[in-house]
């Protein structure tokens, strides 16, 4: 009994200590996901991740691929004849009429809000010419973003496929690509939507408590749930000038996995201007009336350690090329952290005009004017 005594507590002291000696970065967030990812919306940096490329069913989170192909599409404004099969989609529903007319803008808002899956059925055949080509739309939109491990079989994201799957870190790179979108980041966003149907006035709430009640930074975001697929979520946030992106797959306390990872983002993190837009102080012999500069800043999310590890490199053409261009694209920017290259930003030249005006222009300026006074 002593040796088994013995053997627990020593047991015990070794998971102990490593605990202790795992990153404080590791120790920050604990999840309940099976697969969890917080994602910086501006950059794509991952800030945290648990299993993020594991594949997964995602349930109705596959509707904000859906809401941003009907987006994108410019019919927003069309009225939508419903069909037998939209209405008798299964699952969770904003209750269509077989023959009833809506207009597609007001079935993105059931979609997103209500999570209408006879509404995502809907929005598929008018824009698809079908449900089966609507899935074709969606899974090359997945593949223009990146999406490389995420398969579409329906609009909706019910269990009635074996082949419609994505990841964590996937459905975070659709998160940040419709997020560009204005449209869109309403829709998300929106709290209550009130709207006329052929059989009265509709009022939906969003089913997104994180949005309506639970976290005050939250700016948006699609809950999802089946049997197979367990609860699934996607949000966005806003801190200050900090937007970030949550993800997370079968995951039983998901309200609470995502405000502990947006809380560890937001505490951990901050955007630092690595370097302005502007004037780059680029020194070669031979050139000094050149001037060298980037368009955009590069800003970047870093731990405060990380701010050390940061390293700038400009690449140029060769000087011989150099000299013959007076304007336009010359090299690149590159922010390195850790040694790895994350950021990229175009350098650009443009030629210093001597602001001395010669005695021949003098000249001929001054003939032009006269001439100008007599007309």
């Amino acid at each position: 009994m002593k040796a088994r005594k013995h053997l627990m507590i020593f047991v015990i002291m070794v998971i102990l200590l490593q605990l202790v000696m795992l990153p404080k970065e590791a120790r920050a967030v604990s999840v309940s996901a099976s697969a969890a990812i917080l994602m910086d919306q501006e950059t794509g940096r991952v800030l945290y991740e648990h299993n993020a490329n594991e594949k997964h069913r995602i349930a109705s989170i596959t509707k904000v691929m859906t809401a941003i192909l009907a987006i994108e599409s410019g019919k927003l404004e069309e009225t939508v004849t419903v069909s037998k099969r939209a209405v008798y989609t299964e699952g969770s529903s904003i209750y269509l009429q077989q023959g009833e007319k809506i207009k597609l803008e007001d079935l993105v808002y059931g979609l997103m809000l209500r999570s209408g899956n006879d509404a995502a059925t809907a929005i598929a055949e008018h824009i698809g010419g079908s449900v089966e080509g609507f899935v074709f739309l969606m899974n090359q939109k997945s593949e223009e973003i990146g999406m490389t491990h995420t398969v579409f079989a329906n609009p909706h994201g019910l269990d009635d496929h074996e082949e419609h799957y994505s990841t964590a870190y996937d459905m975070a790179l659709l998160t940040r690509y419709a997020m560009m979108n204005d449209k869109y980041r309403k829709i998300s966003g929106t709290k209550t939507y009130t709207l006329k149907r052929e059989n009265g006035a509709h009022k939906w709430g969003n089913k997104n408590r994180l949005l309506t009640e639970k976290y005050e930074y939250c700016t948006g975001g699609k809950t999802g749930f089946t049997k197979r697929a367990g609860r699934t979520l996607i949000s966005t946030a806003t801190k200050k000038d900090k937007n970030l992106i949550a993800v997370t797959l079968n995951a039983p306390d998901d309200w609470d996995d995502h405000i502990s990872m947006y809380e560890y983002g937001f505490k951990t993190y901050s955007q630092k201007t690595i370097l302005q837009k502007g004037s780059l102080s680029i020194d070669i012999k031979g050139m000094e009336k050149k001037q060298f500069f980037i368009k955009n800043s590069i800003v970047y999310p870093l731990a405060e350690k990380e701010v050390d590890e940061v390293k700038m490199e400009y690449k140029l053409l060769p000087v011989k090329k150099l000299k013959t261009i007076k304007n336009g694209k010359v090299g690149m920017a590159i922010m390195y952290l850790q040694e790895k290259p994350v950021i990229k930003e175009n350098i650009y030249v443009k030629e210093e005009v001597d602001k001395e005006v010669s005695w021949w222009d003098y000249f001929k300026n001054l003939i032009v004017s006269r001439a100008d006074a007599h007309d």
